[in-house]
């Protein structure tokens, strides 16, 4: 109807007539969207009037009140239902105003923020911002980049603030212009709150502190003027803030204002540094406290006669400890001597009589110094005679150390005053080792080497301090002095500790008396720390007392090899001969060997027999043939071990007797030892120019079973009852055959008779026919003959004498059965035997015999 111009009456008739019927949004929506909203007013104000509470109702009543200009601010600041982002939008091109109100009654913050700087409504944002007390949205519109910042900054100083009757809308303002860092700014709202004569929070605290803080950060010029007119903020905490910000005049000014004296003078003396302004305020405020802080600075700057008159006059002591170092350090000890007796009278502390006393003792007071000491009082008096030692004020301590007998430390200091017969009393007092060192060396130093051993003897006692005496005396020259002293202190009883003086005493002799240093350690042994007298002897070359001492340690390795390697001082026969003999390594035996036949080869038998029982022989043989008379020098060894059987030995023996020609002696020891290489000794003697000695090679060929050659041996020196013999014991027939053949060939008829009885049992009886009756020596060998001849006789005869016994105890044997033993059992019947069967001699087997059953010759 609306699209077709129909008469507006109608249309409302129409719509009144369906009531509730119809969908309020909707139907305002269509009749928005054609700019006939008023025609729904009655029925909006019937729907309104029915109690619906519909938002699009109240929003299309908002906007036709606002068309209608129907007191629109009073709907839109009252009516609670109607949407204020719909409302507002519609408001904004028709008039900005309502629609900040919309918006504000809606809290729609980003819009009516929009809205009011786009119309330049300031002010209104301004009592909202104010109003509203949020954070957020103060930090939104005081960004750096909004443009219209400055003119909001002038609404909220001259309006949105002062209108204000809320301290948290206020709290809440000045908060955010702080996050947002308007310092200038903010000193304007505050100057704006605070020194306003109207102004509600004139007098708040917290607003008062926050004005001075923002001009000491942002306008420093300013600060000054705000102490003056301001009386209600915290003095003390905004002065200290003023201090760290370096405004020292206006602390000073606070602090004064507030008054607190202390802090005030703190910042003359701290920050400005006017000792004299400070001096000045000290005066009129006539307090200790004030005196006691400029005492303190004073101090602090080594005005030391200043501050102790400003601590006298606040009779303060408190800080006696600073004032007592800067004063020792200042070396202001008159005017400290002022301040610590009127301490003393206040405070009971050590601390305050020592250094009485040392201020004494550095003001050379020494008369006021024993009166007070020698009075009731808590001074560390040890500590201080340490103090008055190490400055050298020896007087002094000397005073001091004698009052707490303390002997030790009273014995250096009268070092350091040259009394030395007082040093020694009062070493003897403190029976201390270290103070007799002290006043030893003092004593040793000044020359006077009565008292210097007076304090020796005492230092010997204690044994570990040997060492360092000794050194004393040493590096300073003094040798026959230390003698002396040691000389003197072995006749002190010291026990067991005695034995460290003789050590001590012997290895002086070592380095200063070697001739004494023999007869020291002779008559001492057994009380000498020998490994420590064993190192100074070896370092200062000392070889036969070094050998001694090994040998009393039982070192005996040691004692020879000491001996051997330097002998020309250190050696002796029959000492070397004790040692030897208990040496622990048997190759110093081979050492010493090498040793006497290098150096003395006379005694190297006596020597060898000494160790007879621990040599390896067959070593010592080894070592014997370096030389070519050496053997002979060790004979009687060489005989003595033999009997042991060694190779090594049997062989050099053997050569020593040939080469002594003594064949007895030889033969004897070939066949008494047989451990040597008998076929080499033969093929030694077969060449001999002796002929006994070719005698002893064949000899050596036989018990070795080389019979050819011991035959040939003694066929080529014609030794021919020794090649029969030799070939007898064989037992070899060809090799008899051979000597038999010699005889023959050499024409050696009675040699060739002799050796058919010497070699009777290895000879056969053709050959020797044969021989005989070709070499025409039948009368040589029928003796042989005939001996033979016999033997085969009696063998032949006993034979045929056993035969007829065994058949006639075969046919008893045979007789008994037959009548014993059943027929069935009887034997077969024996053949007829006899010396012509076979097997028997002459059968045949091969003997001289027929082949007939019954043989014989």
């Amino acid at each position: 109807l609306l699209d077709k111009d129909a008469n507006e009456d109608d249309i409302k008739q129409l719509i009144i007539s369906v009531r509730s019927l119809c969908p309020i949004e909707t139907l305002v929506e269509e009749v928005e969207k054609r700019n006939r909203l008023k025609v729904l007013l009655p029925w909006l104000e019937a729907r309104k009037q029915e109690g619906s509470t519909d938002p699009a109702l109240f929003n299309a009543l908002g906007k036709i009140y606002v068309d209608t200009n129907n007191n629109p601010e009073r709907f839109l600041t009252e009516n609670p239902h109607y949407d204020s982002l719909v409302v507002g939008k519609y408001c904004e091109k028709r008039d900005p105003y309502l629609a900040f109100v919309a918006y504000k009654r809606g809290q729609c913050d980003a819009e009516l923020v929009e809205v009011t700087s786009k119309n330049h409504l300031y002010k209104h944002l301004a009592r909202y911002l104010v109003d509203r007390q949020d954070a957020d949205l103060w930090g939104t519109v005081l960004q750096e980049d909004n443009e219209h910042r400055r003119e909001l900054i002038d609404q909220v100083v001259s309006t949105g603030l002062p209108e204000t009757k809320s301290p948290d809308s206020v709290s809440v303002t000045v908060k955010a212009f702080m996050t947002a860092d308007l310092p200038n700014e903010l000193i304007e709202l505050l100057e704006k709150i605070v020194l306003s004569s109207s102004s509600e929070f004139k007098e708040n605290r917290n607003l008062q502190n926050l004005l001075i803080l923002t001009a000491i950060k942002a306008d420093k010029t300013r600060v000054r003027d705000y102490i003056s007119r301001l009386d209600n903020f915290d003095g003390p905490d905004i002065a200290n803030i003023a201090v760290s910000s370096e405004l020292f005049e206006e602390a000073f000014i606070i602090f004064k204002k507030f008054q607190e004296n202390v802090s005030a003078i703190s910042v003359l003396l701290d920050n400005l540094e006017d000792f004299d302004r400070a001096k000045e305020f000290a005066l009129k405020c006539d307090t200790a406290e004030v005196y006691s802080k400029l005492a303190t600075s004073q101090l602090e700057k080594r005005m030391v006669a200043a501050s102790i008159e400003s601590y006298l006059k606040a009779n303060d002591p408190s800080n006696y400890r600073e004032v007592i170092r800067i004063s020792d350090e200042e070396g202001a000890f008159k005017d400290l001597i002022k301040f610590l007796l009127m301490a003393r009278k206040k405070v009971k502390e050590s601390a305050i009589d020592t250094e009485l006393i040392f201020a004494y003792a550095r003001t050379n007071k020494l008369g006021e110094l024993e009166d007070f000491i020698n009075g009731p009082n808590v001074a560390q008096v040890q500590q201080t005679a340490d103090r008055c030692f190490e400055l050298e004020m020896f007087e002094a301590a000397k005073i001091l150390y004698n009052n707490i007998s303390n002997y030790p430390k009273l014995a250096s200091t009268l070092i350091k005053l040259e009394q030395y017969q007082e040093a020694v009393d009062a070493a003897r007092k403190a029976n201390s080792t270290r103070t007799w060192k002290e006043v030893n060396v003092a004593c040793v130093d000044a020359g006077n080497f009565r008292l210097a051993q007076i304090s020796g003897l005492q230092i010997i006692v204690n044994t570990d301090e040997i060492d360092e005496l000794v050194h004393v005396y040493e590096v300073r020259g003094h040798f026959e002095e230390l003698l002396a002293l040691f000389e003197n202190g072995i006749g002190l009883d010291l026990g067991g500790g005695q034995n460290t003086i003789f050590t001590a005493l012997g290895v002086l002799y070592s380095k200063y008396k070697a001739d004494k240093l023999m007869e020291h350690i002779k008559l001492f042994h057994s009380r000498l720390n020998i490994p420590k007298l064993l190192r100074e002897c070896d370092n200062n070359e000392q070889w036969a007392e070094l050998a001694f001492l090994y040998e009393k340690y039982d070192e005996f390795d040691n004692a020879a090899m000491t001996m051997i390697r330097h002998s020309a001082s250190a050696w002796t026969h029959t000492s070397f001969k004790d040692v030897i003999t208990k040496v622990s390594n048997i190759e110093i035996y081979y050492r010493a060997i090498n040793f006497y036949l290098e150096e003395e080869p006379l005694l190297l038998n006596e020597l060898l027999i000494t160790l007879a029982s621990r040599l390896d022989h067959a070593k010592v043989v080894n070592m014997l043939r370096g030389g070519p008379h050496l053997i002979a020098l060790a004979k009687s060894y060489l005989f003595k071990v033999q009997e042991n059987n060694i190779t090594a030995v049997n062989e050099v023996v053997n050569q020593f007797y040939i080469d002594e020609e003594d064949v007895e002696k030889l033969r004897k020891s070939v066949d008494t030892f047989d451990a040597f290489d008998q076929i080499g000794l033969a093929q030694q003697l077969e060449n001999h120019d002796l002929i006994e000695f070719r005698r002893v090679a064949a000899h050596l060929y036989k018990k070795n079973e080389r019979w050819a050659q011991a035959v040939e041996l003694a066929k080529k020196d014609s030794l021919d009852q020794d090649a029969m013999e030799t070939a007898a014991q064989s037992k070899d027939a060809e090799l008899v055959d051979e000597v038999l053949h010699f005889f023959v060939d050499n024409e050696k008829k009675e040699c060739f008779a002799a050796c058919l009885f010497t070699c009777y049992d290895f000879i056969k009886p053709d050959l020797v026919l044969e021989l005989a009756w070709r070499h025409n020596l039948m009368d040589y060998a029928m003796p042989y003959l005939v001996q033979m001849l016999k033997e085969y006789t009696e063998k032949v005869d006993k034979l045929t004498s056993g035969k007829s016994e065994e058949e006639e105890k075969q046919q008893q044997s045979q007789q008994g059965e037959m009548y014993g033993a059943p027929v069935g059992m009887l034997p077969a019947p024996q053949q007829y035997g006899g010396y012509g069967l076979e097997g028997s001699y002459g059968g045949q087997a091969g003997g001289y015999g027929g082949q007939g059953n019954f043989g014989g010759y």
